[in-house]
């Protein structure tokens, strides 16, 4: 029997012939009665409270939700939800961006509303532009292809070094700092672990060039917000284009809501297609009763 705590979606959508579905909050059952739980973020302790539990399916590509529950079992396996589509459409948001900044779109945009004829050339040549990505996973592995197949000069920075055509890649705490120092924007795909934990913070920023751009699309607890605001207001960086918060939704009395020069979009860049997620459920639940190695298992130490 499979439980989810996915409360958008209904039975008959979630429904399957090869087992039955309970959801969290609608169906009474027995914990016994539970083989498999698919969700986003059970309450800290209940996985373990399951104890005929096989599997534990995310149905995020992020699996901090499971990460922050101290009393996870870690004998059970976590199986992470992958998608093709869910990286492209990660690549296609921090693309957008990096063009709308490159382009100064949001300059044409003030002076489309005040009806002005705004008309002037770039200041930086496209191959003279910098794009650094945190993080060259998957996700950050094809954001980093198609920006450089726009002309721009990518590079990367990850745990160790990388190969992607037309990417520079870093490494290390040794790497880092040059990393930053040549990015002109700088995209983070980073997971959540322990040691991502604040990792953009005032020392990160201090890193990037004068006038540089900041998106994240990683997890809200990677960035020290206070540390944001003032690297912005002190004129060190250009801007930021946020997507992820500490508190989702983001609070309305959040400075981040009006500050002049951050971008807030409500955690878009990304979502789980329903319809894919379910396949990848049904598919996996089979091969573990048929017996069949799982990929995409989680590695608890890592956090990835």
């Amino acid at each position: 029997m499979l439980q989810s705590d996915w409360f958008d979606l209904g039975r008959e959508t979630f429904g399957s012939p090869h087992y039955d579905v309970l959801f969290a909050g609608r169906d009474e059952f027995k914990p016994e009665d539970v083989d498999y739980f698919v969700g986003f973020r059970p309450p800290p302790g209940y996985l373990k409270s399951l104890p005929n539990l096989k599997l534990v399916i995310s149905l995020g590509a992020g699996v901090d939700g499971f990460m922050a529950d101290p009393e996870f079992p870690r004998n059970i396996p976590l199986v992470r939800f992958t998608d093709a589509s869910l990286a492209y459409e990660m690549a296609q948001y921090v693309t957008m961006h990096v063009l709308m900044i490159h382009r100064h779109q949001r300059e044409f945009d003030a002076a489309q509303a005040e009806h002005r004829w705004h008309r002037f050339m770039l200041p930086r040549a496209t191959a003279a532009t910098r794009i650094g990505i945190v993080g060259l996973g998957e996700i950050g592995g094809k954001i980093a292809e198609r920006l450089a197949l726009f002309g721009f000069k990518v590079s990367g920075w990850s745990r160790s070094l990388k190969s992607f055509p037309g990417v520079k890649s870093y490494a290390g705490d040794t790497g880092l700092k040059e990393f930053l120092g040549q990015s002109d924007m700088v995209a983070c795909v980073l997971p959540r672990t322990p040691q991502t934990e604040n990792f953009m913070d005032a020392k990160f920023f201090a890193a990037l060039p004068q006038g540089a751009w900041v998106i994240n699309v990683a997890r809200g607890s990677l960035l020290v917000e206070a540390d944001l605001i003032a690297a912005l207001d002190s004129g060190h960086l250009g801007g930021a284009v946020l997507d992820v918060f500490r508190t989702e939704p983001l609070p309305p009395d959040s400075p981040l809501w009006a500050h002049p020069k951050i971008i807030v979009t409500p955690h878009v860049a990304g979502i789980t297609d329903p319809r894919m997620a379910l396949f990848y459920v049904e598919e996996t639940v089979l091969k573990n009763e048929a017996g069949v190695p799982l990929t995409d298992i989680v590695d608890m130490d890592r956090g990835y």
